[in-house]
C-alpha cells in the first residue's frame, strides 16, 4: 500500500441512469456523476466547456485601462517592454504579447530576470535599465501585484506601468496604470483559473477588439503555460487547453518540434502529460540554470536549424539541472538519516538556487512532511519550502517573521531569506507547528478514486475509449481512476529489465491486465494466487495494431478481509509495544514460537545481501507464509523482528514505508527468551 487510505467516490444510481438516458456511456456516466456532475445539464455543460465561447476580457477590472494605454502606445510608437517571470508561464506570456505587440508594429522588447542573480519580479535596478533604453511602458505578465514600491518608482522615473498577473493579492494593490487580475476582490471576470499567459492573452485580445482568431495564434502557448502552471483544467482553460493540444499536434512551433525530436517524442501524441513532463521541464531548465532567454528564443525562432541548436542547448540544461538536483537530493538524504523527521529544514552552501525547490518538493512526498532547502551565501540563505498533506506552509512563514528577513509564496510552496544564525530556531519553530496541525487530525493525503467497479465487464474498449471525453486532463479534472475489489492474481512478474510489474488478474473467470510501473513483485508483496484490491487508470494499450484494455495501477493492498485482520492485528502488536496491558489470551496470540523465529530468520538470511535488506512490514509475512507453505501471523513477525534487535541479532532502520534490516555478526549462541519483550509476554501468559 503506497496510500493509507483510499477514498472511493459514489454517484447515485438514479443520477447515472439519467445520464445514461442522455447517451452517456456507463462507465463515464458513473465517474461524472462522482464528480458532482449528476444531472444531465451539469454533465453536458462540462462536456462541451471545450466548445464553449471564451467570456468577454473587458469584464476584468481595469482591462479598459490596460487596453487604452497599450493602443495608444502602439499609435505613438513608444518603446515597449513586456516584463515576464523565469517559469513556463511567464516565459510563454512573453513570447505570446512580444510576438502580438510587434505583429500590431509595436516596438516592443522583453525582460525576465535572471532566477539566481535578481530573483522574482520586478525590481528598480531593471527599471532604471528599461528607462535607460528608452522604454516608456512596462507591462507585466505572470508577474507585479505585490510589486507596491517598484510601481511607486515607475512613477519616478516616468514609466508607465500595466500590470497583467494572476496570482493572489495583497491587501494593498500597486498604484499602476491598470492593475489586471482576476483574484482582485473588486474583480468580476466569471473565471479565476487563469494562468499568467491567460491573463495576457486577455489584453492582446482587448487590443485586438476580438479573441477567437488570436485563440487560433497562440492556443500552443496558452495550453503550454496553463498545464505547466498547473491550473485547474475547467471551465475557459478546457477551451484554451484542447484547442491548444490540437495545434500542438497539427503544426507545432518549429522550436517545440525540434525540443519534441531532441526528447524522442511526437508532436503527433501530445497531450497534457507531455507537455507537463517533458515540454516544461526542459523550458523550466532555462531558468533554473540561469538562461531563460534560450526558453524565450526557441518559442519564438522561426529558423529550424537555429530551433535545432537552441533545443540542444535546453536537453543540455536540463540535463545538467538533473545531475544538479541528484546531487543535493543524496546530499539532503545523507543529512537526514534514519530519522522520520516532522519537518526538513536543511542547508548548504553548495546547493544551487535553481534546484532546490525540485528536491524540497521530492523530499516532503517521500518522508511526508514539509521540506525546506535553503542555499546559504555567508550568513544568509535563500530558501525554497514544500508543504505537504494540507499544512498552510504560508500561514506558518508569516507567524515565524520575526526570525525571516522576507518571505512569499503561496500554501503549498514557498521561499523566504533567513540568517544562518537563525536557522535552528526556525527548524524548531515550524517543527511544532507541524506536530500541532497533526494534532488536530490533519490527515495525511489520500488516494482519490472516481468510483469502485463491482463488474470489470464494465472495462471493455468501448467504455474505455468513452473516457476521452474527460480530455483534457490535469488539475481539477483528473485522469480517471478505479477501484477494483477481490481480484486474484493469476500471473506476476516483472518487465522492462526487471524495473516494472506486468499482473494478471481474476475476477471470477474474467482476466484484466494490469502494469505497475517503478514496482517490483517483492516490492508489492504480491504473488499468484494472493487476493488484491487495486486502484489505476483504465488505458487502452496498443501493442503492434492489436488493442485491449489494461489498468496502470497506482495502489494495491490486500483484498479487505485480509486487511482488516491485519488492521486488528496491527492495534494489537503496536498497544504491546507502546506497554499497554494485556490479557493471557492476547499475550499468546503475541508471543511467537521457536518456529516463528526459525522461519524468519531462515528468510531474512537467505534474501540478505551483504547481510542488508529491504522489506515492507505489512508484506513480510506473507512472504514467509509463502515460503513455509504455513499460515504465519503479522503482528508475531513484528514481534520476531523487534526481539531480535533488542537482542543484538539485527539492526532496523526506517526508510519511508520500508524497514532496511541489517544482519550483525555476533559471537556464540543468543537466548531469544532473555529479551525483555520475551519475557514480559510470557508473563502475560501466566496472568502475572
Amino acid at each position: 500500500m503506497k496510500y493509507p487510505t483510499w477514498q472511493i467516490g459514489t454517484a447515485a444510481p438514479a443520477a447515472v441512469d439519467a445520464l445514461q438516458r442522455e447517451g452517456i456511456p456507463v462507465l463515464l456516466a458513473h465517474i461524472l456523476a462522482a464528480r458532482g456532475f449528476d444531472t444531465p445539464a451539469l454533465a453536458m455543460e462540462f462536456l462541451h466547456s471545450v466548445e464553449a465561447p471564451l467570456p468577454d476580457p473587458l469584464l476584468m477590472r481595469d482591462m479598459r485601462p490596460a487596453r487604452d494605454r497599450v493602443r495608444l502606445a502602439l499609435e505613438r510608437r513608444e518603446r515597449i517592454c513586456v516584463f515576464g517571470d523565469y517559469d513556463v508561464d511567464g516565459i510563454t506570456a512573453t513570447c505570446l504579447l512580444v510576438e502580438y505587440l510587434r505583429s500590431s508594429g509595436g516596438d516592443v522588447t522583453s525582460y525576465i530576470p535572471g532566477r539566481l542573480d535578481e530573483g522574482y519580479g520586478l525590481s528598480n535596478a531593471a527599471l532604471e535599465l528599461l528607462r535607460d533604453e528608452g522604454v516608456r511602458l512596462v507591462i507585466t505578465v505572470d508577474c507585479g501585484i505585490t510589486a507596491i514600491e517598484e510601481a511607486a518608482f515607475c512613477r519616478e522615473i516616468g514609466i508607465d506601468l500595466v500590470i497583467t498577473d494572476h496570482h493572489a493579492c495583497g491587501s494593498e494593490l500597486p498604484d499602476a496604470i491598470a492593475v489586471v487580475d482576476p483574484h482582485r476582490p473588486d474583480d468580476s471576470y466569471p473565471f479565476k483559473g487563469l494562468a499568467g499567459v491567460g491573463v495576457a492573452f486577455k489584453l492582446a485580445a482587448a487590443v485586438e477588439g476580438e479573441q477567437e482568431q488570436l485563440l487560433g495564434r497562440f492556443c500552443d502557448l496558452l495550453a503550454m503555460g496553463t498545464v505547466a502552471d498547473v491550473m485547474p483544467l475547467l471551465e475557459e482553460n478546457r477551451a484554451i487547453v484542447c484547442q491548444g493540444i490540437d495545434a500542438l499536434r497539427q503544426h507545432p512551433r518549429v522550436g517545440i518540434l525540434a525540443l519534441l525530436g531532441q526528447s524522442s517524442a511526437s508532436a503527433q501524441t501530445i497531450t497534457t502529460t507531455t507537455i507537463g513532463y517533458i515540454l516544461a521541464p526542459r523550458i523550466n531548465a532555462a531558468g533554473r540554470m540561469g538562461q531563460v532567454p534560450v526558453a524565450l528564443q526557441l518559442l519564438m525562432t522561426s529558423d529550424p536549424i537555429e530551433a535545432a541548436a537552441l533545443a540542444t542547448t535546453l536537453c543540455g540544461l536540463n540535463k545538467e539541472r538533473q545531475n544538479i538536483e541528484q546531487s543535493i537530493y543524496a546530499a539532503a538524504r545523507k543529512m537526514i538519516g534514519s530519522q522520520k523527521p516532522d519537518v526538513i529544514v536543511l542547508a548548504d552552501s553548495h546547493w544551487h538556487q535553481g534546484v532546490v525547490g525540485i528536491v524540497a518538493s521530492r523530499l516532503s512526498e517521500e518522508y511526508k512532511c514539509p521540506a525546506c532547502l535553503i542555499c546559504l551565501d555567508g550568513e544568509v540563505g535563500k530558501a525554497s519550502s514544500r508543504s505537504y498533506g494540507g499544512f498552510p506552509i504560508i500561514d506558518a512563514l508569516r507567524e515565524l517573521a520575526p526570525l525571516l528577513e522576507r518571505y512569499g509564496g503561496h500554501q503549498l510552496a514557498a521561499g523566504f531569506t533567513i540568517r544562518k544564525d537563525n536557522i535552528d530556531a526556525f527548524r524548531q519553530a515550524l517543527a511544532e507547528r507541524v506536530r500541532a496541525y497533526r494534532a488536530q487530525g490533519a490527515a495525511e493525503p489520500a488516494l482519490q478514486l472516481d468510483c469502485c467497479v463491482d463488474d470489470p465487464r464494465l472495462l471493455t474498449l468501448e467504455q474505455v475509449e468513452a473516457l476521452s471525453a474527460l480530455e483534457p486532463c490535469g488539475t481539477e479534472c483528473p485522469r480517471p481512476m478505479v477501484c477494483i475489489r477481490g481480484l486474484s492474481v493469476s500471473q506476476a512478474g516483472e518487465v522492462g529489465g526487471g524495473k516494472h510489474l506486468r499482473m494478471r488478474l481474476m475476477l471470477g473467470d474474467l482476466p484484466i491486465n494490469a502494469i505497475f510501473f517503478s514496482m517490483t513483485s517483492a516490492k508489492a508483496g504480491v504473488a499468484p494466487g494472493d487476493v488484491i484490491d487495486v486502484a489505476g487508470l483504465p488505458q487502452i494499450n496498443d501493442y503492434r495494431g492489436v488493442r485491449s484494455v489494461q489498468l496502470q495501477l497506482v495502489d494495491l493492498r490486500p483484498a479487505d478481509a485480509e486487511r482488516s485482520a491485519c488492521q486488528t492485528e496491527l492495534a494489537l502488536y503496536q498497544r504491546q509495544r507502546e506497554g499497554g496491558a494485556l490479557t493471557p489470551t492476547e499475550a499468546a496470540e503475541l508471543l511467537p514460537s521457536r518456529a516463528d523465529f526459525v522461519a524468519l530468520w531462515r528468510y531474512l538470511k537467505a534474501n540478505a545481501i551483504d547481510s542488508s535488506l529491504l522489506e515492507h512490514p505489512d508484506c513480510l509475512a506473507r512472504k514467509l507464509s509463502r515460503c513455509t507453505g504455513q499460515p504465519v501471523s503479522y503482528m508475531r513477525t513484528r514481534v520476531c523482528l523487534d526481539v531480535f534487535q533488542e537482542c543484538g541479532l539485527l539492526g532496523i532502520r526506517r526508510k519511508q514505508e520500508q524497514y532496511e534490516i541489517l544482519i550483525k555478526a555476533t559471537n556464540g549462541r543468543v537466548d531469544l527468551n532473555t529479551s525483555h519483550i520475551m519475557m514480559r509476554l510470557q508473563a502475560y501468559c501466566k496472568g502475572e
